[in-house]
Order: structure tokens, then C-alpha cells, then sequence
């Protein structure tokens, strides 16, 4: 099973493509979309929704894990975040593939078995389970990362 994780955003929106086989995860591709500071919003969810199409184009993922949202103190990054969110989902539908979302506590919890693990913490357990020398970088390709070995795990049982 081919596992496209998403850790939405709309300055920088994370992906991490892992394959599943045997009870094994193993990395296929990860990075970021980066939307240029300062620039109107309809054109980052543009940006986001092209170069999503693109990665599913490319990577041919079988299901998609994508971070559900957790309160955010400032109102107004809170709803840009749902909106790239909204069209993340909106990208999987087209493609036809299955959305499974998580939370962020469901992700550590899933992860590290404590639902507060530190980024820190996240990032060795991404390391571990996907048998790297390193910590995948930037850190929002390595959430998405998590998201998408959450699944498998889940999937597992």
C-alpha cells in the first residue's frame, strides 16, 4: 500500500509518500509546497492544489493521511489552514483515493504511545520507522511523514 501523508498549511504544506509492505514502511518521497510570503491567498490554494496534483500524479499513492486541524491561538492562520486543508481533501476526492484523518494527538499518541511528544521525539520515531540515517528536514515533510506511518500502523491492525 502506497500512503500519501499530508500536514496541511498554506505557507508551507508538508507531504511524505511511504510504502507499506510486509508490515514495513519505507520512504518513497517527502518535501514541502511553499507558498511566497505575502502573497494573496487564492493564489497560494492555487499553488497548493497544482503541485498536490502534481505529487499524486507522480507518486500514484493508494490512500491519503492527512492531520486534522487543533485549535490554533490566532483565528486567522486557523482558517487559512483549513482552507488549504479543504483543498488538500479536495485533490484526494479527485483522484478518487480514500482520506483517512487524524489528529495531532492521534499521530503521537499512534507514533511514540504519549499523544504530547515533542517534535524532537517525533522526528526519531519518523527516523526509526522508516529505516533513515537521518531526520527527514524540513520538519513539516517530516509530520507529514507521520501521518502517513500512522495509517499504516492503523491499517496494520
Amino acid at each position: 500500500m502506497r500512503i500519501l501523508g499530508i500536514d496541511p498549511g498554506t505557507g508551507i504544506c508538508g507531504f511524505g509518500v511511504i510504502d507499506f509492505k510486509r508490515g514495513k514502511a519505507s520512504l518513497v518521497d517527502a518535501g514541502v509546497i511553499a507558498t511566497p510570503p505575502h502573497t494573496p491567498l487564492p493564489e497560494r490554494l492555487e499553488d497548493i492544489y497544482d503541485s498536490l496534483n502534481e505529487i499524486i500524479d507522480l507518486n500514484k499513492p493508494d490512500v491519503v493521511s492527512i492531520e486534522k486541524l487543533f485549535f490554533m491561538q490566532n483565528v486567522t492562520t486557523g482558517i487559512s489552514v483549513a482552507e488549504a486543508r479543504g483543498v488538500c481533501i479536495l485533490v484526494a476526492k479527485q483522484h478518487k483515493l480514500p482520506i483517512y484523518e487524524y489528529s495531532p494527538n492521534e499521530i503521537k499518541s499512534t507514533m511514540t504511545g504519549y499523544g504530547h511528544a515533542d517534535k524532537k521525539q517525533m522526528q526519531e520515531v519518523v527516523k526509526r520507522h522508516l529505516n533513515l540515517t537521518q531526520v527527514p528536514k524540513p520538519d513539516d515533510a517530516a509530520d507529514a511523514l507521520a501521518a502517513a506511518i500512522c495509517h499504516s500502523l492503523h491499517h496494520k491492525f
